[in-house]
């Protein structure tokens, strides 16, 4: 029996889980990678029939997520494969300050999970299914603040720019090989999860733009997880998926 294999990365919750939650239907196969595992998605995978395996893992070490990323793709008969999709949703806002005033640990991790992470599970993914004959697919969790600088929130943005640029650059590598990977990077607007809630909550001192994410927040501007997630799989699975490698799901 065919299914069509989804990976993906953060998980345990917010969007990541809601996009978990949502993949979880007869026919398909998923792997979650987090940090933490999730009961509930566990649960609700039981209850529906739907393979769903948990990786405990931390993003930050991407060589050792992406070495057993490849060779558990390795392992698979590419015949029973339909399609094969990576989501990489992982992220860290870190601590909200200016460059000079953040430790340099906090940084690190920001980049490392944020970016590094999605870099070389892309490569492990690309790598793993090279031979396979189906469709296959990377979708990156971007921001518009890879797009827009901000103050007080310079190692996101500098992870979700570079996340937008490697994806175009992917998109180059791909075009005209044989059965070509699609990639997009897409911004999904303002959610109402945990990084929103850490923002808002920021030292405004720290963090001159704390006062906007309040508002946001206050006004009930933030999207559910749940109406993104069923917007960005709505997306994923349009014929035109990847013709442009930039996204905002605003906008599509």
């Amino acid at each position: 029996m065919t299914s069509h294999l989804y990976i993906v990365t953060g998980s345990s919750r917010g969007l990541g889980a809601a996009l978990a939650t949502q993949l979880l239907q007869p026919g398909h196969r998923v792997l979650g990678i987090a940090r933490g595992s999730n009961a509930a998605l566990q649960a609700h995978a039981q209850a529906n029939g739907v393979p769903l395996t948990q990786w405990t893992l931390d993003l930050a070490d991407a060589p050792a997520a992406a070495t057993r990323l490849e060779r558990w793709l390795a392992e698979f008969d590419p015949a029973e494969v339909a399609s094969a999709t990576l989501i990489n949703n992982a992220g860290v806002v870190g601590q909200p300050g200016a460059l000079d005033e953040v430790p340099l640990a906090t940084l690190s991790l920001a980049i490392r999970a944020g970016l590094e992470s999605a870099l070389l599970l892309s490569a492990a993914f690309l790598a793993g299914t090279a031979r396979w004959t189906g469709p296959r697919r990377i979708m990156n969790i971007s921001s518009g603040l890879g797009r827009r600088a901000m103050a007080g929130s310079a190692a996101y943005c500098a992870a979700k720019a570079g996340m937008d640029h490697f994806s175009r650059a992917v998109a180059l590598e791909q075009a005209g090989r044989a059965n070509a990977a699609r990639i997009v990077s897409i911004a999904p607007g303002v959610i109402d999860t945990d990084m929103q809630a850490e923002l808002r909550g920021a030292d405004a001192a720290q963090f001159p733009e704390q006062a906007r994410f309040a508002q946001l927040h206050a006004n009930g501007q933030l999207s559910s997880a749940a109406d993104c997630a069923e917007r960005l799989l709505r997306y994923l699975g349009r014929p035109d998926y990847g013709a442009d490698p930039i996204a905002d799901i605003r906008e599509v």
